[in-house]
């Protein structure tokens, strides 16, 4: 097993996970563009998002356990060329409909590579080693959704909406070209797993049974939900309640890619001086204060304003950031012999969540500030729970392994 990840390695890793994500939003500021062009309303609108992002939370559920059984590289290199070949697709539609099912396609393989970047990651690379490449890349992960809607503006302004689009598909194809040139395979075939309905069925099954899953996936997700409830509403939020331009989507999203930025260079630096619990508790601390000061923020002022009403955004995403790797590690290593599988399924909870948060949730709570603060604080604080669920089922384990340990000597 390597012992230091390889810097062209890193960036490819990166942006494998990076695209299905950025995908999410690029499209936010050309909203009216769209819809008038089309007819669409609003709902119709944010159909496109919460589309896309059940089909990627369905086939999350396939991706990974395909690269158990199939290997990484193969799962990788499809997927990305069936995105290509879908955000082409999106650039040539002619009706709302046909945007939906082209929105749809990209979403069933946009997963490819983010869920299986992970398992190659923890194929590769144990330890400090790995939490810190985990650190650097999450930083890139979720950094996309917010860092999209600006370039999507800045293309916007370059030509008409179909161009966000056109360059999606530059984009995968350049992720085509260099994953065949350049992404190894982590997971030979004496280590592959027959690919069986029944087995991969079973599998998840076990998963979902594991008393520490849900803890863990529970708070990885409530975590970037507290500010994906901002990215999904950034077109009421900028331009509704901030009274802001299609070009202006930086002033959200500029500190939540600084937070996050900062977040995952803290995590990184951590590896190995702390362990992976404090520096999730200390996460934690960071996001909870965030969460008070947005919620304060909401209430003093009438109408929110820049930059006080997007500071505490850009301090949650440090916390965020901060915590997120480790959690996913620490998911990861509770199924060695399926992290792939493990992978698929914290991505199908963390995606249904989030599709159901924007296609209903964000309907309700998009048109007040004070509203959009109180739901993330909510997020936040019922991921902090489960942390402490999983912290005190740990705690419980190790007082019976003490006392198993200690029965023979009695």
């Amino acid at each position: 097993m390597s012992v230091t990840p390889k810097p062209g390695l890193t960036v490819l890793l990166a942006g494998l996970a990076m695209f299905g994500p950025f995908a999410i939003d690029t499209m936010f500021p050309a909203f009216p563009a769209i819809a008038a062009e089309f007819g669409a309303n609003d709902f119709a609108m944010q159909q496109t998002l919460s589309i896309y992002l059940v089909a990627l939370a369905v086939m999350s559920l396939v991706h990974g356990p395909l690269s158990d059984a199939l290997g990484r590289r193969p799962v990788v290199i499809g997927g990305v060329a069936v995105f290509t070949l879908a955000s082409i697709g999106c650039a040539l539609t002619w009706s709302i409909d046909s945007l939906w099912f082209f929105r749809a396609l990209q979403g069933t393989c946009a997963g490819a590579g983010w869920i299986v970047a992970r398992a190659i990651m923890r194929d590769l690379y144990q330890g400090p080693v790995v939490q810190r490449l985990m650190s650097n890349v999450s930083m890139l992960f979720t950094i996309a959704p917010a860092l999209a809607p600006m370039i999507g503006g800045w293309v916007l302004l370059a030509g008409n909406w179909r161009w966000i689009f056109w360059f999606l598909a530059l984009w995968g194809g350049l992720l085509l070209a260099a994953s065949i040139w350049r992404l190894p395979e982590s997971h030979p075939p004496e280590r592959r797993l027959p690919l069986r309905v029944s087995a991969l069925v079973g599998g998840y099954l076990d998963m979902l049974r594991h008393r520490q899953f849900w803890p863990l996936a529970i708070a990885g997700t409530m975590n970037f939900s507290a500010m994906f409830l901002y990215i999904s509403s950034a077109p009421a939020f900028v331009v509704g309640l901030l009274k802001l331009g299609p070009q202006q989507f930086g002033w959200l999203f500029v500190p939540a890619v600084m937070g996050m930025f900062v977040g995952s260079l803290l995590s990184s630096r951590l590896a190995g001086r702390i362990s992976v619990t404090s520096t999730i508790s200390l996460g934690y601390g960071v996001m909870l204060v965030a969460s008070l000061l947005n919620v304060t923020t909401a209430l003093v002022l009438p109408h929110p304003r820049i930059p006080w009403s997007v500071l505490p955004i850009g301090l949650h995403a440090i916390g965020i950031s901060l915590s997120f790797p480790s959690l996913t590690v620490l998911l990861l290593d509770r199924f060695p012999l399926h992290r792939g599988g493990a992978s698929s399924l914290q991505a199908f909870v963390s995606l249904v969540f989030n599709a159901v948060l924007a296609g209903v949730v964000v309907v309700f709570v998009s048109g007040s500030a004070l509203h959009l603060a109180l739901g993330a604080a909510t997020l936040t604080v019922v991921g902090f729970v489960a942390w402490r669920v999983f912290r005190y089922q740990t705690k419980q384990e190790l007082l019976r392994d003490a006392g198993a340990a200690a029965a023979p000597a009695d």
